[in-house]
């Protein structure tokens, strides 16, 4: 089973959060993330972030990273969205 948290904070106030939970074992790790964050988007009515190369390192190191203004097309009304991957099997 694969879960990530997804959280959006303004001024260092948690404002919404939900968990993504996948259970497709022929998924790659990649996949899944996608998948999330896809489904996350849709949760919060929210445009797919953009992964920035800062994003895809910190995701690598950390299992998680937070995408601000700069990885939405979009105006956003909330400084983050900070992803982390909770569980993986």
């Amino acid at each position: 089973m694969f879960r990530m948290w997804m959280k959006i904070f303004k001024e260092n106030r948690l404002l919404q959060d939900t968990v993504i939970t996948l259970d497709d074992p022929d998924m790659s790790r990649t996949a899944k993330v996608f998948q999330a964050v896809a489904d996350a988007s849709l949760i919060f009515d929210l445009s797919q972030p953009i992964w920035l190369d800062t994003n895809i390192r910190e995701f690598k190191r950390h299992n998680k990273t937070r995408f601000t203004q700069d990885n939405f097309v979009e105006e956003i009304p909330f400084d983050f969205l900070e992803i982390h991957v909770i569980e993986e099997d």
